[in-house]
Parts: C-alpha cells; structure tokens; sequence
C-alpha cells in the first residue's frame, strides 16, 4: 500500500523541471518535492537549478536513495509529496528499502544507443527491462504518462511490443 502522502512517484531522467515544476505540481496539489538521487543531494548548482522551476510556495528536498528510505515515512500528513526518481534502478532501491509505492509514474527516460523506444518519451534498455520486470513482480503498477492531461500507458503492455 502506498504511503498516504506520496501523491505520486515519478521516474524522470531530468528529475525536477518546468513540466515536473509546474504542471504536476500544479496538478496533484503537492506542496512538498523530493528528489532522490545520489548525485543532486550533492550539487548545488543542479538543486537551484530545480528550485527556480517550482512554485514559490512548494518545498523542494534534495535526498540520497539512502536518506529517501530513512526519512520519507517520518513526513507529516500534511505534507503532499511529489517523489521524483531519476532511474527505475533507484525505484527499485527505494521501494526494495521499504518506501510504499505501489504504483510509479514513468515519465521520461531519453533515449540512447542501445535503448528501445516504448514511447515518445520512454526509451529502455536491457537492464531497464530486467528492472521494470522485478518492480512489476513486487506489485508495482508502472504507468508512463509524460503530463497530467495524457492519457496512461501501461509500461508492462509496451513492453510485450518492443
């Protein structure tokens, strides 16, 4: 069962921008960003560069995978959380850790050598599948949806195409 006040877990390669920012915030009401990443928990310049896209009157937090899975279940009630995620390895290491997500947002993953493209925005490689696979074995409903308005993709389904 997913933790009450996570409003939605994302996976998106580019983590906290205008799309993430403003339409989904916007959107789900949150009033709380946490970006789990390794990397941005420890760079400053990536985090104002987040910080400057969302609302002023939305927290943003800058978490290692580590931290993500010791403190995100002391969040209060009234804070209304956006998870962002920059990889479905990550997801895994999250939800593996103990965070309750049930169903996971998958809303960009570019495109590269190797990778195969599930939809505009979604492209996947070997270790991506195997990932996706294990996380849909534990129960988690994979989604991909770029914005709000768009309609949901199962990943699983896109998968048996590729």
């Amino acid at each position: 069962m997913q933790q009450e006040n996570i409003l939605l877990a994302r996976i998106d390669n580019r983590l906290v921008h205008g799309q993430v920012g403003m339409t989904w915030v916007n959107t789900l009401n949150a009033n709380l960003v946490v970006v789990a990443n390794d990397d941005v928990a420890q760079d400053s310049v990536q985090q104002n560069l987040m910080e400057m896209v969302i609302p002023e009157t939305t927290g943003i937090r800058f978490f290692t995978i580590e931290k993500t899975i010791k403190v995100i279940d002391k969040s209060i009630p009234s804070q209304h959380i956006l998870l962002v995620i920059r990889t479905p390895q990550d997801a895994l290491k999250l939800i593996e850790g103990g965070v309750k997500v049930d169903t996971l947002n998958v809303g960009n993953l570019h495109f590269a050598e190797g990778k195969k493209q599930l939809s505009e925005t979604v492209s996947v490689d070997e270790d991506d599948i195997a990932t996706f696979k294990k996380l849909h074995e534990l129960g988690v409903k994979l989604e991909v949806q770029g914005i709000p308005n768009e309609g949901k993709k199962d990943l699983m389904e896109l998968l048996k195409k590729a």
